[in-house]
């Protein structure tokens, strides 16, 4: 039997956190997340402090550690020992915390496309041949999260590939013709369904085809007007999102109970994150229990 555990990814409160720092310590967003009726919140490795003290703070607050997040240039072979290294790291803390996924994701935003000189942030949901990798920078990608996935598994955790807008990964076709690269013994998936929506993949079908490979997901829901007419009128990445391409849960255009049905056939068992970049909402905290309630009437 399928054991599912809902969790937050609490990037939503980043606007206030950067605006007011001295009124949004860590532990306010916590609380918020666990009053949210969250399970647990994204973790990993902090400076200072060690495994055993991330975790008991936030079982003070009644809260679980939940998979964290890894995003580098997989293709580029300079950043490597930095990867291996913090990948070291995050299975230490994962090892520590009975964590058994992390989200692995492609930097890129500032990717400049071959085709029309523009980076990939302003090229954000409307992505064109000739804008993405080469290809041998996609054999290095997928040599480097097969290497990566390895050091990871030896400590017992499986690296989850993450899809993200604006990133140099961001199409279904992008996602696929790494996927044929990668050792399916080492490289896994962990999609995002919002960032998914908005490249314009079929979620639906991209679970259906990728069931048995994902063993952890971001929660994310998009508005699907918004991203037609950014799409349309070519608006780059903070363009959508100052104009509500992200919406909560339940709000947008991602088919969830569909997402949950095929989950639950392939025998998912893991922890799903909701998580909502950008809110429209008053605040943070509303945002969390919009998408938190929505989860919670379709059985989550």
């Amino acid at each position: 039997m399928s054991e599912i555990r809902i969790g937050c990814v609490p990037i939503t409160w980043g606007k206030w956190r950067r605006e007011n720092p001295d009124e949004w310590p860590e532990e306010r967003v916590l609380r918020e997340v666990a009053d949210a009726g969250y399970e647990g919140v994204s973790s990993g490795p902090k400076p200072g402090q060690s495994p055993r003290e991330v975790i008991d703070n936030l079982a003070a607050l009644g809260l679980k550690p939940a998979p964290g997040y890894l995003g580098a240039g997989f293709w580029k072979p300079e950043e490597l020992p930095e990867i291996r290294e913090k990948a070291q790291r995050m299975a230490a803390f994962n090892r520590e915390a009975g964590l058994t996924e992390l989200f692995v994701a492609a930097s890129g935003f500032d990717y400049v496309s071959r085709e029309n000189g523009k980076s990939r942030r302003e090229l954000a949901g409307h992505v064109g041949d000739g804008d993405g990798l080469t290809e041998d920078e996609y054999q290095r990608f997928a040599d480097a999260l097969n290497e990566i996935g390895g050091i990871l598994l030896e400590q017992g955790t499986r690296a989850c590939f993450h899809n993200h807008v604006g990133t140099v990964i961001e199409t279904r076709e992008e996602v696929d013709r790494l996927f044929a690269l990668v050792d399916p013994e080492r490289v896994f998936m962990g999609p995002d369904t919002g960032h998914l929506a908005w490249a314009g993949a079929d979620v639906t079908q991209f679970f259906r085809d990728y069931a048995d490979r994902i063993k952890t997901a971001h929660l994310k829901d998009i508005n699907a007007a918004v991203r037609d007419r950014g799409r349309d009128e070519e608006w780059d990445y903070g363009a959508s999102t100052g104009a509500g391409v992200f919406v909560e849960l339940g709000e947008g255009c991602v088919d969830f109970p569909e997402l949950f049905r095929i989950l639950e056939n392939a025998g998912f068992s893991g922890w799903l994150l909701a998580e909502t970049d950008v809110t429209q909402k008053p605040s943070a905290f509303e945002s969390a229990k919009v998408s938190r309630e929505y989860l919670k009437r379709i059985g989550y």
